[in-house]
């Protein structure tokens, strides 16, 4: 080791000042990215002179759940260079506007005796000024402008639009709720009172799983990412959890100890693939066809072929099988509609939010029945009818749900 120079020199040293200048701090704060994260991870900000100097994830999460491994370490590589977008030169403080468009603004105001609808109205109906602003975008050149002329020119445009095309043609969002409460409210609010749309804040992302409205009426109301190391079953539908579920991913690999079969449904070979025991990469567009296809096999194998009383139980609670829905006819055959609602039959025809209310068969005496749970028991002026129990939501009574009439010959008046 003669080949090692140890230089004692403090001259030569003057870099480590630097070094341990650079990591020096005042005081240590808790804090987290809520801002445009919904992880929510707990950070510690070591900050000097008020100014964030760099960021550690914090090691004190309670294990308060001994069955599930334990939350820390959450953080991600986008958390802990976080101060650098704090302080980045590029970061939006003020409004700021093309400069094409602030520009025929201010010379339509002028041209319409400072009126700022007319101004607005005048830009639409010239077809060179309107294609003007609009191939500026993705171009840059904006520019900082006051508050006040910003808010005239957004009002004006939404005046013109209500106007000339009417209300429900003003189609926007607010931010996350999860980034602010307060945001999301303001804007939401805004959109509804003016009679606008008020999209989900998935447009934006568009990275809605569209079969959760579609199927529960909610969006993305999922579990706890913890309970994925209790499921002995997970199937990953396009979702990089590397990416977009950094801190919760460890659940998902750490399943798989504890005996959870996993699986990636991706075109591409994502990050979370490496986690997986099986890759299934389906073409885009697809997936709703083999989800359809496995489906055909569950109820083939557990429905149809021979009765699974697990299965049959299951289906009857939690899924929507039970209830009853129209035949119309149509070119000589019968096609699935849409389910009977409760107020389309004369026994349930007075019952409150009887539209959102839908019937299912009594198995044992071949009545209808209409069970608790639905949305029309969620907002009734009586509390206690949304739920799953076995019940009719009407009179109470007690009732085993029908699943097929395949083998039943029964006819039903309204």
């Amino acid at each position: 080791m003669s080949w090692i120079e140890d230089i004692i020199s403090p001259k030569t040293r003057k870099w480590e000042e630097f070094y341990r200048n650079r990591w020096q701090y005042d005081k240590v704060v808790r804090s987290t990215h809520g801002v445009n994260c919904t992880g929510g991870c707990s950070w510690a900000i070591h900050v000097k002179d008020g100014i964030v100097v760099w960021e550690l994830q914090q090691v004190d999460y309670p294990q308060f759940n001994k069955e599930v491994p334990p939350y820390e370490p959450r953080g991600c590589q986008r958390g802990i260079s976080y101060s650098w977008y704090l302080y980045s030169p590029i970061r939006v403080k003020y409004p700021i506007v093309r400069g094409a468009l602030i520009d025929l603004y201010r010379e339509a105001k002028a041209k319409n005796a400072n009126d700022p609808v007319k101004a607005w109205a005048s830009i639409q109906a010239d077809p060179v000024q309107r294609h003007r602003y609009q191939r500026a975008r993705g171009k840059g050149g904006f520019r900082r402008v006051h508050w006040d002329e910003l808010l005239e020119l957004i009002a004006a445009s939404n005046i013109y639009t209500v106007q000339k095309y009417g209300s429900d043609r003003i189609i926007g969002f607010s931010p996350i709720p999860a980034m602010s409460m307060l945001s999301y409210a303001s804007g939401a609010r805004y959109l509804q009172l003016m009679g606008g749309v008020n999209l989900s804040f998935y447009d934006w992302y568009c990275d809605l799983p569209n079969a959760f409205p579609e199927i529960w009426g909610e969006q993305t109301d999922v579990c706890e990412s913890a309970d994925w190391y209790k499921s002995k079953y997970i199937v990953d539908m396009g979702a990089n959890l590397g990416m977009t579920r950094t801190p919760d991913i460890h659940f998902f690999s750490e399943a798989r100890h504890n005996g959870t079969k996993t699986v990636v449904m991706s075109p591409d070979f994502s990050m979370v693939a490496k986690h997986a025991d099986q890759w299934i990469p389906v073409h885009a567009g697809s997936d709703g066809a083999f989800w359809m296809a496995v489906t055909h096999v569950i109820l083939k194998e557990f429905h149809v072929d021979r009765k699974v009383p697990y299965f049959i139980d299951y289906v009857k609670k939690f899924t929507d099988c039970p209830f009853i829905i129209k035949l119309d006819e149509k070119d000589g055959a019968y096609h699935p509609g849409k389910m009977v609602k409760a107020g389309e039959v004369a026994k349930y025809k007075d019952a409150e939010n009887a539209d959102w209310k839908f019937l299912n068969v009594d198995a044992k005496t071949g009545e209808l029945v209409c069970p608790g749970g639905t949305m029309g028991h969620r907002w009734q002026q009586q509390k206690g009818k949304w739920n799953l129990l076995f019940q009719d939501g009407e009179s109470g009574k007690d009732y085993d749900p029908e699943l097929s009439f395949i083998d039943k010959k029964m006819v039903f008046c309204r």
